[in-house]
């Protein structure tokens, strides 16, 4: 079983890539926790989690959701448990903070992974999309690297654990991601432009969380409920790029995968 979290489409690609490489059921995250979160494993079942790197942690909805999960099996321990992440760049403690909330449910990973992809994260000034020639060439290097993923996640190899960290993996992670959890993940700067707006309602459809009410017609509105996790997926499908989060996505891309 993989249970998945996706914005831009990076870390829905390498699930459903990962399931049938496995031949196991990709859970979408925001659509399992409108149930009971509960699941109950068949034997050997491998129990699996892929998510895109938000501050250098997992993001919110991810830990929320491992936090409450609830999982059937004689020997729960017996199961490999893996964990893939997405990043732009590096993941800091990622891996460590999912282990936290893992053992909370009493799991902890047997092996974990991080793919460099395409960088969809626009909130801050220094931070853009890639260039059309480094975004291709981060799809190609990880379709190969995902391939090799796979192949150890088949054959359930413990420890193996090829991630990107950088030079201050805990000041990212625990400093830096706390100041990003507690303020940047927030809907309030997302604004329209009401001169490119033409009301298709995409914005809304792709929002992975619903935070975004509208629809075919309708002005797209964000309800500031606090269920916002800073995806920018609303931003990056916007066809006629009428979406702005304040002013640190001006004239800056747009990205997702299809």
């Amino acid at each position: 079983m993989i249970f998945y979290f996706s914005g831009t489409g990076n870390s829905k690609w390498a699930a459903l890539r990962l399931a049938r490489a496995t031949g196991e059921t990709a859970r979408f995250i925001p659509t399992a926790m409108k149930d009971q979160c509960a699941y109950t494993l068949k034997t050997a079942e491998r129990i699996g989690f892929v998510f895109p790197v938000h501050g250098w942690r997992p993001p919110l909805i991810v830990r929320r959701f491992v936090r409450g999960l609830k999982l059937d099996a004689a020997d729960l321990r017996s199961h490999y448990c893996y964990a893939l992440c997405t990043a732009g760049d590096d993941i800091g403690l990622t891996m460590d903070c999912l282990n936290e909330d893992l053992a909370c449910v009493g799991l902890q990973t047997d092996a974990a992974f991080s793919l460099k992809m395409p960088n969809s994260y626009v909130g801050l000034p220094f931070m853009d999309t890639d260039g059309k020639a480094a975004e291709a060439e981060k799809l190609r290097q990880a379709a190969l690297q995902l391939q090799d993923y796979a192949e150890r996640i088949v054959r359930r190899e413990k420890g193996a654990s090829p991630v990107h960290l950088s030079h201050w993996p805990r000041t990212n992670s625990r400093f830096l991601g706390a100041v990003f959890a507690k303020w940047l993940v927030t809907d309030k700067p997302f604004r329209v432009d009401e001169a490119r707006c033409v009301k298709c309602g995409i914005c809304a459809n792709v929002c992975p969380v619903g935070n975004v009410e509208g629809g075919y017609r309708l002005r797209p509105r964000w309800k500031h409920d606090g269920s916002c996790v800073s995806c920018f997926a609303c931003y990056h499908h916007c066809p006629h790029h009428a979406i702005e989060y304040g002013w640190a996505t001006r004239r800056k891309g747009q990205y997702f995968l299809r």
